[in-house]
């Protein structure tokens, strides 16, 4: 996934409000920028790291720039919780990951039953449901979801195994925006019922794709499909 636009440098000053980051450009100026990520974005704040935010042309928009990445650990964490679902729908569609290849239809947003998944891909033998999570919490080694308390997230499990049961394929797609983590897990600790969930799921069927990319100031691109553990 190529940025559709250059991205402007500057460094961290705070994040507050979940939504809002202050922003020192490297020309001086300050500016506030969207943050898309929720989440409590623990093991990737840093003041004084570097940043890389996306201008927004929008007259209507009050933040004028989106937050997309943030230098930790001398590399690039993507925080833009967009992306991997622009991402996921490019890599199914073109074929770039492994175990989604082969797919002759591939639609955003389709809706099952009372969920909302963000890939439906189909061929002639088999219909696939995708739901795609952004991953950015790292502990050690390990690549952890979620970095908070999720019911919506624990909705979409207990959905999913709903599509396996149907005769469907049913696949969890964590995109791990970081290359300095080696295993996928869950976040027990913050959100036990997720993490109980997920393994609930699997064992009736449902698929663990945890697929680490590489995020740049120009493009996000597929590096590898990680181990997990339950």
């Amino acid at each position: 996934m190529k940025f559709s636009k250059v991205l402007v440098h500057g460094v961290l000053i705070k994040r507050y409000m979940r939504f809002l980051a202050d922003v020192k450009l490297d020309s001086g100026e300050i500016v506030t920028a969207h943050c898309t990520n929720s989440g409590t974005m623990k093991s990737c704040i840093e003041t004084g790291a570097e940043v890389y935010l996306t201008p927004v042309d929008d007259p209507n928009r009050k933040t004028k720039f989106t937050w997309e990445m943030i230098k930790i650990n001398g590399d690039w964490v993507g925080i833009n919780t967009s992306n991997p679902n622009k991402l996921a729908f490019e890599a199914v569609k073109n074929g770039e990951i492994e175990k989604l290849k082969g797919y002759t239809e591939v639609q955003r947003e389709v809706t099952f039953g009372d969920s909302r998944f963000d890939v439906m891909a189909k061929n002639l033998k088999e219909t696939c449901f995708i739901e795609v999570k952004n991953v950015t919490l790292k502990e050690g080694n390990y690549a952890l979801f979620p970095d908070a308390v999720t019911s919506r997230g624990k909705k979409h499990l207990e959905t999913l195994v709903k599509v396996k049961e149907q005769g469907m394929r049913a696949v969890m797609l964590y995109i791990i925006q970081r290359t300095d983590v080696e295993v996928f897990s869950t976040a027990k600790q913050i959100d036990p019922e997720y993490s109980k969930a997920l393994k609930m799921a699997y064992d009736k069927g449902v698929e663990i794709i945890p697929l680490q990319v590489k995020v740049t100031p120009e493009k996000i691109e597929i590096s590898k499909e990680l181990p997990f553990e339950l």
